[in-house]
């Protein structure tokens, strides 16, 4: 089935299963009501006068508490559809281009200076970030950014492509994970729960468990004994005050480990449940394979949550007399922090595994929701860049317009000519963002992609800063700097470059232009650049650049564009022609 059908159809399904669930909710809230207050009646009538006998209590009660016995299963099954209609109604958002706005936009990961983040939309409302995360850990959104904003090793991205292939179908397992445990996002701080598994061991004197364990079973024997009449409480006192000096001794250790311990079992939990999941799923990629079996961590976080419940029955008060004389507590803490020990330091090795499983999704959705979209041949050679039917991700694939782009060192550089509005930038984005993608291990909105391991320097968009008292200029010529540093440093480079040096004069601007240019190129770099000024379309030759442009229609006051792109320099500009059509000229 067709994507947007069969979101369209689980939603549906799913929309009418809360629904139903809902109502099922209601009628069982109303019969604990009536049972109650029918319990009361009871009660009353045989307790009060006697009308009825104690025995008539049994029925109401019974049912009563059958009622509030399936009530926590029912409401769990309740918010498991709640959340599974969420996930695809935004999913189908996600289709529908209603997504901007709904889902998690990355901006704490946003960083100001990065050589293109910014540029290229990848965080912010409507950013391509949006558009593809589907984590709900903050590890899985720190693992997709860090993809996003660093090309990967060949054979990692090779690697991530097959699984990518391999996830996309699977949309039965990302409903599952999308709903298990709670909000996992605002419940799970995996960088302090990391730090706790990988804190040095707190150090109990040689012997402490077995000391403590004998002394429990002499406290028990002693107690048992007198309880049968055989001896006197004298040898229980004698044990108990061991005990009291036993504890004593290890005090400040045992309050370190539980007081540290219950916040990272819970959010353990959370990572066992996806863990759980992942571990009954089977898998043919190698790549899988070796994250599923980092991933194979739920039995020794179950052994945790044991200790940590079991250690908590000594909250009980009744229990609690019981408790005491066995060390329960210092018992359960010492097994809890062996536990630690042992498994600790791995922790940070199954949230990153999580992480990535998560990111690998996230572009196993993408990949699911745009089946014409192709994975990329990655090349090993010189600086390269070939695409067929490029797109834009972020556009609609219905309004997206398709554009050939080819670069290579026989052709290193296209200049891009046009009129206002007619598709420049955003082809240096298409280009820009594919590059993101294949180098994260997505597919892309193309019918061909082939293309080396570039690393992207962008300028597409530069501010002036009141407060860093910087220029529009100074701006663009820092992060220009910041570009020529890249491709100085030996690295491959695609320079997306949008109205080169437009906050000077056209003389200064033809210059420092064909000069920055030409040290790009002279540094091995391919790329795009922009340009209003047809002056800078004159160095094509001399640079063995390709020329190219943007064309647009104005007829009786109405401006259109085809987005397409063309050879050569273009012919026209529309810019009186946009001042007349809002009123500023006549």
């Amino acid at each position: 089935m067709e994507p947007f059908a069969e979101y369209s159809s689980r939603l549906a399904r799913w929309t009418a299963e809360v629904a139903d669930r809902q109502r099922t909710q209601t009628r069982l809230g109303n019969a604990r009501l009536f049972t109650g207050l029918a319990l009361a009646a009871v009660a009353a009538a045989a307790l009060g006068p006697q009308w009825f006998s104690a025995w008539w209590l049994a029925p109401p009660a019974a049912i009563l508490a059958g009622l509030i016995a399936i009530h926590p299963q029912r409401e769990r099954a309740l918010q498991r559809a709640i959340r599974s209609k969420a996930f695809y109604a935004y999913a189908a958002a996600r289709m529908d281009n209603r997504w901007a706005g709904l889902g998690s936009q990355g901006e704490a990961l946003r960083d100001p200076n990065h050589v293109y983040a910014d540029d290229l939309d990848i965080f912010g409302r409507g950013s391509l970030f949006e558009l593809l995360c589907t984590a709900r850990t903050a590890t899985g959104e720190r693992t997709l950014a860090r993809w996003l904003l660093t090309p990967g090793e060949h054979a990692a991205v090779t690697a991530r492509q097959a699984a990518v292939a391999e996830l996309a179908p699977r949309l039965d397992l990302r409903e599952d994970l999308s709903v298990l445990g709670d909000d996992i996002r605002s419940a799970l701080d995996d960088r302090r729960l990391a730090a706790w598994g990988a804190r040095p061991p707190v150090r109990f004197f040689p012997g402490a468990r077995w000391i403590a364990l004998l002394l429990a079973l002499a406290a028990a024997v002693a107690a048992g004994t007198w309880l049968l009449g055989r001896t006197t409480l004298r040898p229980f006192f004698y044990v108990a005050v061991v005990e009291i000096l036993f504890a004593m001794s290890i005090r400040k250790q045992i309050e370190e480990v539980t007081g540290s311990v219950n916040t990272p079992a819970r959010e353990l939990r959370l990572i066992a449940l996806l863990l759980d999941r992942l571990e009954r799923e089977s898998f043919s990629c190698p790549a899988l394979i070796v994250l599923r079996n980092r991933l194979s961590a739920g039995q020794r976080i179950r052994t945790l949550e044991r200790l940590v419940e079991w250690k908590d029955w000594a909250h009980n008060q009744i229990f609690a007399v019981i408790a005491a004389p066995l060390l329960w507590v210092p018992q359960f803490a010492m097994a809890i922090e062996a536990w630690r020990v042992e498994c600790g330091p791995r922790i940070a090795d199954w949230i990153a595994a999580v992480g990535e499983f998560e990111a690998l999704g996230s572009l196993a959705a993408f990949a699911y929701e745009r089946p014409a979209a192709v994975y990329p041949q990655l090349l090993e050679s010189d600086p390269a860049y070939s695409a067929a039917a490029l797109t834009h991700p972020l556009i609609p694939a219905n309004e997206a317009v398709a554009n050939d782009v080819e670069l290579n060192p026989a052709t290193p550089l296209w200049i891009i000519s046009g009129s206002n509005m007619s598709g420049k930038s955003t082809l240096l984005r298409a280009v820009g963002i594919s590059v993101v993608l294949a180098w994260a291990g997505a597919p892309v909105t193309a019918r061909e992609l082939r293309l080396s391991r570039l690393r992207i320097g962008a300028s597409l968009r530069a501010n002036d800063s009141l407060a860093d008292h910087r220029s529009r200029f100074y701006a663009e010529i820092s992060k220009l700097k910041s570009i020529v540093d890249t491709a100085g440093a030996g690295q491959q480079l695609l320079f997306l470059l949008d109205e080169l040096l437009s906050g000077t004069n056209s003389h200064d601007r033809r210059i420092g232009a064909e000069a920055l240019i030409r040290g790009l190129l002279e540094r091995g770099a391919i790329g795009l650049a922009t340009t209003h000024d047809l002056a800078l379309t004159e160095i094509a030759t001399s640079l063995h650049a390709r020329n190219v442009h943007f064309d647009d229609l104005f007829e009786s006051g109405n401006i259109a564009w085809d987005y397409r792109l063309r050879p050569g320099v273009v012919q026209r500009s529309n810019a009186l022609e946009l001042m007349r059509s809002v009123g500023l000229l006549m």
